[in-house]
């Protein structure tokens, strides 16, 4: 899955070394070796496998999140990632079926992060995972540390899956598979649900249970709608219910109480946020709920949550023309 990455802006004001001294790159060895149960041997040799990689480090300055929402809406909203994404629970009908039954997930929302992600599998990364692990976790200092830790995670994993290390590839950020799981993900959250004894993210029947897992261990609340657009009668006092936190910190009556306004009936005790997004022409107001607060859990991004939300509803429409 993607990650809510730093803007360009952050990363420019802060600096990055060439490469971690000996005793750096020792000490974060020592640590993966603790963590992760791994030898110095096997450490070793992953590095000796990795290649450093400019255009990694690259991709970090420029994500595609730092984008206002009337120009980040635009990349994931169009016409044929709908129409392609109508054709992709067309032809996994069963098994999306079987997701919605056994894990409470629905059928457009998976189909909206395989989308979101990779295209419904076209576009699943180029960079080899280990690079990518190795680049940012020993030579980029911001996200340093996780990026080390996933690293380990993916030795762990590669292991577990039976792989040769440099085999896999995924993203910038060493994401892998139709889902675009970061390895930690992958080993607590994939599931096999092709029963036929491998987890493979790679092909639709486990990307589909394995993204459906993941939410329903988020604990995606079926039935619940996900965001209703609003209007506010005081530019001010909306202005101060707005806050950074993805967490959801408002029960509607405290929002209708502030000039929130929308046509959804909500119980004045529903846990609520108020989102603010950058439109083409002016601002736009969402209350979200639960469900969307469970997708950022995915992505760190509103702007991921809403296009993920806004995609689904637009293939659930698709789908449903085509019946």
């Amino acid at each position: 899955m993607r990650l809510a990455l730093l803007s360009a802006a952050v990363w420019l004001s802060t600096s990055v070394s060439a490469a971690p001294t000996v005793s750096e790159q020792q000490q974060w060895l020592d640590e993966l070796a603790g963590k992760f149960e791994l030898t110095q041997d096997a450490l070793n040799g992953a590095l000796a496998q990795a290649q450093y990689q400019q255009p990694i480090i690259d991709a970090m300055t420029r994500p595609a999140e730092a984008k206002p929402w009337h120009q980040y809406r635009p990349i994931f909203l169009t016409d044929k990632r709908i129409e392609q994404g109508a054709a992709f629970w067309k032809e996994h009908q069963a098994l999306l079926v079987r997701a919605e039954q056994e894990l409470q997930v629905p059928a457009q929302i998976i189909a909206a992060i395989i989308g979101v992600e990779t295209y419904y599998g076209a576009h699943m990364g180029t960079h080899k995972v280990l690079d990518a692990l190795y680049t940012l976790g020993f030579h980029y200092p911001p996200r340093g540390a996780f990026f080390r830790s996933e690293l380990g995670h993916y030795l762990k994993l590669a292991g577990e899956q039976q792989w040769a290390l440099d085999e896999q590839k995924g993203s910038y950020a060493g994401a892998m598979g139709m889902g675009q799981f970061i390895s930690s993900s992958y080993r607590h959250y994939a599931v096999d649900f092709d029963q036929d004894g491998h987890t493979n993210l790679f092909e639709a029947t486990d990307a589909i249970g394995s993204v459906a897992n993941y939410f329903h261990q988020h604990k995606w609340q079926p039935g619940e709608p996900v965001a209703h657009r609003a209007e506010v009668t005081d530019a001010d006092a909306a202005e101060a219910l707005l806050s950074a936190a993805l967490e959801l910190d408002y029960s509607w009556a405290e929002l209708a109480a502030a000039g929130v306004l929308t046509d959804a009936e909500l119980a004045a005790d529903t846990p609520v946020k108020l989102l603010k997004l950058d439109g083409a022409d002016g601002p736009e107001y969402w209350v979200v709920r639960h469900n969307f607060y469970v997708i950022t859990r995915y992505n760190r991004s509103p702007l991921y949550a809403m296009a993920v939300y806004q995609l689904s509803e637009e293939i659930r429409q698709a789908y449903e023309q085509q019946r």
